[in-house]
Protein backbone atom coordinates (compact mmCIF):
# COMPACT_ATOMS: atom_id res chain seq x y z
CA UNK A 1 0.00 0.00 0.00
CA UNK A 2 1.29 3.57 -0.86
CA UNK A 3 1.99 6.10 1.45
CA UNK A 4 -1.32 8.33 -0.22
CA UNK A 5 -3.00 5.41 0.14
CA UNK A 6 -2.33 4.01 3.49
CA UNK A 7 -2.89 8.07 4.44
CA UNK A 8 -6.30 8.14 2.78
CA UNK A 9 -7.64 5.08 4.92
CA UNK A 10 -6.58 6.56 8.43
CA UNK A 11 -8.77 8.91 9.69
CA UNK A 12 -7.25 11.96 10.76
CA UNK A 13 -8.00 16.00 11.82
CA UNK A 14 -8.96 17.96 9.36
CA UNK A 15 -10.34 14.90 7.33
CA UNK A 16 -14.21 14.17 6.31
CA UNK A 17 -15.64 10.88 5.42
CA UNK A 18 -14.78 11.04 1.86
CA UNK A 19 -10.92 11.84 2.47
CA UNK A 20 -10.91 8.37 3.57
CA UNK A 21 -11.39 6.98 0.12
CA UNK A 22 -8.04 5.52 -1.06
CA UNK A 23 -6.35 7.45 -4.66
CA UNK A 24 -3.26 6.30 -5.40
CA UNK A 25 -1.82 9.30 -7.42
CA UNK A 26 -3.60 12.95 -7.83
CA UNK A 27 -5.22 12.00 -10.98
CA UNK A 28 -6.99 9.37 -9.58
CA UNK A 29 -7.77 11.78 -6.40
CA UNK A 30 -9.31 14.38 -9.45
CA UNK A 31 -11.27 11.26 -10.94
CA UNK A 32 -12.62 9.87 -7.20
CA UNK A 33 -13.86 13.89 -6.85
CA UNK A 34 -15.12 14.12 -9.74
CA UNK A 35 -17.50 10.58 -8.81
CA UNK A 36 -18.23 11.52 -5.44
CA UNK A 37 -19.27 15.14 -7.09
CA UNK A 38 -21.74 13.75 -9.80
CA UNK A 39 -22.64 10.76 -6.60
CA UNK A 40 -23.84 13.64 -4.03
CA UNK A 41 -26.18 15.22 -7.03
CA UNK A 42 -27.54 12.18 -7.77
CA UNK A 43 -27.79 11.21 -4.29
CA UNK A 44 -30.12 14.71 -3.25
CA UNK A 45 -32.06 14.03 -6.41
CA UNK A 46 -32.98 10.67 -5.54
CA UNK A 47 -33.95 11.35 -2.04
CA UNK A 48 -35.94 14.93 -3.26
CA UNK A 49 -37.90 12.04 -4.49
CA UNK A 50 -39.68 10.53 -1.15
CA UNK A 51 -42.07 13.44 -1.05
CA UNK A 52 -45.21 13.32 1.45
CA UNK A 53 -47.24 16.58 0.60
CA UNK A 54 -48.13 18.84 3.22
CA UNK A 55 -51.79 20.10 3.49
CA UNK A 56 -51.74 23.98 2.41
CA UNK A 57 -48.35 24.07 1.91
CA UNK A 58 -46.43 24.01 -1.52
CA UNK A 59 -43.58 22.60 0.10
CA UNK A 60 -43.38 18.84 0.59
CA UNK A 61 -41.62 16.83 3.18
CA UNK A 62 -38.58 15.53 1.37
CA UNK A 63 -35.49 13.58 1.88
CA UNK A 64 -33.79 15.98 -0.04
CA UNK A 65 -32.59 18.45 2.56
CA UNK A 66 -31.04 15.61 4.49
CA UNK A 67 -29.41 14.28 1.47
CA UNK A 68 -27.84 17.46 1.15
CA UNK A 69 -26.40 17.80 4.51
CA UNK A 70 -24.96 14.39 4.55
CA UNK A 71 -23.39 15.31 0.87
CA UNK A 72 -21.98 18.76 2.30
CA UNK A 73 -20.29 16.23 5.80
CA UNK A 74 -19.43 13.56 4.21
CA UNK A 75 -17.68 15.26 0.85
CA UNK A 76 -16.51 18.70 2.61
CA UNK A 77 -17.30 22.60 1.65
CA UNK A 78 -15.46 22.21 -1.33
CA UNK A 79 -16.49 19.03 -3.23
CA UNK A 80 -20.50 19.22 -1.62
CA UNK A 81 -20.91 22.57 -2.83
CA UNK A 82 -19.94 21.26 -6.21
CA UNK A 83 -22.64 18.33 -6.17
CA UNK A 84 -25.11 21.16 -4.88
CA UNK A 85 -24.56 22.97 -7.36
CA UNK A 86 -24.69 20.70 -10.03
CA UNK A 87 -27.71 19.52 -8.53
CA UNK A 88 -29.50 23.17 -9.28
CA UNK A 89 -27.92 23.84 -12.45
CA UNK A 90 -29.13 20.72 -13.95
CA UNK A 91 -32.49 20.96 -12.06
CA UNK A 92 -33.37 24.86 -13.32
CA UNK A 93 -32.12 23.31 -16.80
CA UNK A 94 -35.02 20.55 -16.60
CA UNK A 95 -33.25 17.59 -15.11
CA UNK A 96 -36.53 16.54 -13.58
CA UNK A 97 -34.84 15.69 -10.05
CA UNK A 98 -36.31 18.46 -7.58
CA UNK A 99 -39.00 17.30 -5.13
CA UNK A 100 -41.33 15.42 -6.87
CA UNK A 101 -39.51 15.17 -9.82
CA UNK A 102 -40.26 18.99 -10.74
CA UNK A 103 -37.40 21.06 -12.62
CA UNK A 104 -37.24 24.51 -13.77
CA UNK A 105 -36.20 28.18 -12.55
CA UNK A 106 -40.03 29.48 -11.58
CA UNK A 107 -40.62 27.11 -8.51
CA UNK A 108 -41.42 28.38 -5.50
CA UNK A 109 -39.51 26.08 -3.35
CA UNK A 110 -35.76 27.23 -5.72
CA UNK A 111 -34.95 28.64 -2.41
CA UNK A 112 -34.71 25.79 -0.30
CA UNK A 113 -32.65 24.49 -2.95
CA UNK A 114 -30.01 27.49 -3.09
CA UNK A 115 -30.32 27.28 0.85
CA UNK A 116 -28.61 23.95 0.78
CA UNK A 117 -25.85 25.36 -1.43
CA UNK A 118 -25.01 27.61 1.71
CA UNK A 119 -25.42 24.84 4.01
CA UNK A 120 -23.33 22.25 2.32
CA UNK A 121 -20.18 24.77 2.53
CA UNK A 122 -21.34 25.44 6.05
CA UNK A 123 -21.74 21.83 7.23
CA UNK A 124 -18.63 20.44 5.08
CA UNK A 125 -16.22 23.68 7.27
CA UNK A 126 -18.11 22.25 10.23
CA UNK A 127 -17.34 18.75 9.41
CA UNK A 128 -13.59 19.30 8.67
CA UNK A 129 -13.80 20.65 12.72
CA UNK A 130 -14.91 17.35 13.88
CA UNK A 131 -18.63 18.33 13.39
CA UNK A 132 -19.85 15.39 12.39
CA UNK A 133 -17.60 13.01 14.56
CA UNK A 134 -19.86 13.01 18.05
CA UNK A 135 -23.36 13.13 18.52
CA UNK A 136 -23.81 16.28 20.07
CA UNK A 137 -21.78 17.95 17.61
CA UNK A 138 -23.25 16.35 14.50
CA UNK A 139 -26.51 17.27 16.06
CA UNK A 140 -25.13 21.15 16.26
CA UNK A 141 -24.11 20.63 12.62
CA UNK A 142 -27.10 19.81 11.07
CA UNK A 143 -29.01 22.28 12.98
CA UNK A 144 -27.22 24.84 11.69
CA UNK A 145 -27.39 23.32 8.42
CA UNK A 146 -31.42 23.64 8.48
CA UNK A 147 -31.10 27.20 9.37
CA UNK A 148 -29.44 28.25 6.43
CA UNK A 149 -31.70 25.99 4.52
CA UNK A 150 -34.79 27.85 6.03
CA UNK A 151 -33.12 31.13 6.12
CA UNK A 152 -33.32 31.29 1.97
CA UNK A 153 -36.21 29.01 1.33
CA UNK A 154 -39.08 30.70 3.51
CA UNK A 155 -38.14 34.56 2.91
CA UNK A 156 -37.82 33.20 -0.96
CA UNK A 157 -41.02 31.21 -0.61
CA UNK A 158 -42.89 34.26 0.69
CA UNK A 159 -41.74 36.53 -2.53
CA UNK A 160 -42.24 34.01 -5.30
CA UNK A 161 -46.26 33.37 -3.67
CA UNK A 162 -46.99 36.50 -2.65
CA UNK A 163 -47.30 35.28 0.78
CA UNK A 164 -46.64 37.60 3.87
CA UNK A 165 -43.29 36.49 5.68
CA UNK A 166 -45.41 35.14 8.94
CA UNK A 167 -47.82 33.13 6.13
CA UNK A 168 -44.54 32.04 4.76
CA UNK A 169 -42.75 30.93 8.24
CA UNK A 170 -46.27 28.58 8.83
CA UNK A 171 -45.72 27.36 5.74
CA UNK A 172 -42.98 26.63 4.84
CA UNK A 173 -41.17 25.81 7.87
CA UNK A 174 -43.13 25.00 10.81
CA UNK A 175 -44.85 21.07 9.45
CA UNK A 176 -41.09 20.67 9.02
CA UNK A 177 -39.63 20.98 12.57
CA UNK A 178 -40.67 17.69 13.51
CA UNK A 179 -39.44 16.12 10.15
CA UNK A 180 -35.56 17.84 11.05
CA UNK A 181 -35.55 16.90 14.27
CA UNK A 182 -36.14 13.28 13.01
CA UNK A 183 -33.22 13.59 10.15
CA UNK A 184 -31.08 15.42 13.12
CA UNK A 185 -31.24 12.27 15.24
CA UNK A 186 -30.31 9.73 12.41
CA UNK A 187 -27.47 11.97 11.15
CA UNK A 188 -26.43 11.95 15.48
CA UNK A 189 -25.84 7.96 14.52
CA UNK A 190 -25.04 7.75 10.68
CA UNK A 191 -21.86 9.93 10.51
CA UNK A 192 -19.90 9.18 13.93
CA UNK A 193 -21.03 5.32 13.51
CA UNK A 194 -19.16 5.81 10.08
CA UNK A 195 -16.04 7.70 11.82
CA UNK A 196 -15.77 5.19 14.12
CA UNK A 197 -15.80 2.26 11.23
CA UNK A 198 -13.68 3.62 9.51
CA UNK A 199 -11.17 4.03 12.33
CA UNK A 200 -11.30 0.21 13.46
CA UNK A 201 -10.30 -0.20 9.57
CA UNK A 202 -7.28 2.43 9.69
Amino acid sequence: MSALTSAAATPRPGAVLADLLPASSAARARVRDAALVVGGAALTGIAAQIALPVPGSPVPVTGQTFAALLVGAGLGAGRGFLALALYAVAGVAGMPWFAEASSGAGLPTLGYVMGMLLASVAVGTLARRGGDRGALRTAGTMAVGMALIYAVGVPYLALSTGMSLGEAVAAGLVPFLIGDALKAALAMGALPTAWKLAGRKG
